[in-house]
């Protein structure tokens, strides 16, 4: 049965933060916890989030370019899914609840969610989908509609949402405040497995590295919709400037989301209301790496 309906509106909660001490390695002395100079925390910075498919932290820590990544930036060690299969996670990481969903079907949500929440408080997002020809729910594969969240809220197709070839243009220009990255179903390694995904996060993440909008402040989240293992666990690594060592508190996507959110400053929803948000340590890390041009 859907849920959370209620939970759903679009008010400000103001909540205090849980402010989690990073287990830091020795090289990484910019995600400790401090706080960041008001200038830092006024300046508008850029979110890049691309989402990969059915691997468990151990997998995807053994694939050479996710673990390099992981090495010179920062992972969550203890990062969870919310559910199965794969839609009910991806509901949670824009909306902050699953709805009682637990299949990968089409279902009309209302009008909510993070995309809606963005448009409404005039911050600028796209979601660039991999094999997307214009129609949320018939574009032909690589892409399918179980992996596009923003499709089921208010039963709509927002103009939001993209094709990937997209990507690279506005990295090259008019970047938005937040970039919902989704490779298509081969490429997110759940039909052509791990080793895929990897190289074409080879490919893919030094053109977001390299763009202006991440080198000034900017943070992009990797993680996994479902690790496939018993224990639930996926990776997150957050690409940050400035930004490394193990994050060991307990994160979900809820987190995820609220990290989201108080980044882009709109209220939290849902169950993210109550998550670990990474805000405090990104913000850290800010005041001691200024950007780059």
């Amino acid at each position: 049965m859907i849920s959370d309906i209620a939970g759903m509106r679009l008010v400000r909660v103001l909540a205090p933060l849980l402010a989690v001490p990073l287990l830091a390695t020795a090289c990484q002395p910019a995600a400790l916890a401090g706080k960041a100079s008001p200038s830092a925390a006024a300046t508008p910075k850029h979110v890049f989030v691309i989402v990969l498919e059915n691997t468990s932290y151990q997998l995807a820590m053994r694939q050479r370019y996710i673990a390099g990544l992981a090495r010179q930036y920062a992972v969550a060690t203890n990062y969870s899914e919310i559910s199965n299969p794969s839609l009910p996670n991806y509901l949670a990481m824009t909306s902050g609840s699953t709805w009682g969903i637990a299949d990968d079907e089409y279902h009309t949500l209302p009008a909510t969610g993070l995309g809606y929440q963005l448009s409404s408080a005039g911050v600028s997002w796209k979601a660039y989908m991999e094999g997307f020809t214009g129609d949320c729910l018939n574009s032909p594969y690589p892409y399918v509609v179980k992996h596009n969240p923003f499709a089921y809220y208010g039963g709509d197709c927002p103009a939001n949402v993209v094709p990937m070839t997209d990507l690279v243009a506005d990295l090259n220009g008019d970047t938005p405040r937040l970039s919902w990255i989704t490779p298509g179903i081969c490429n997110d390694g759940h039909d052509c497995g791990v080793a895929t995904a990897d190289r074409w996060l080879a490919k893919t993440v030094p053109q977001i590295i390299g763009s202006k909008a991440w080198k000034q402040g900017g943070v992009l989240f990797i993680t996994w919709d479902e690790s496939g293992a018993r224990d639930g666990k996926v990776a997150l690594i957050v690409v940050a400037p400035g930004f490394s060592g193990q994050l060991t508190m307990p994160l979900n996507h809820y987190s995820l989301l609220a990290t989201i959110a108080d980044r882009l400053r709109v209220p939290r929803l849902g169950n993210s209301k109550q998550a670990t948000s990474l805000q405090p340590q990104l913000d850290a890390a800010a005041a001691k790496s200024p950007p780059s041009g």
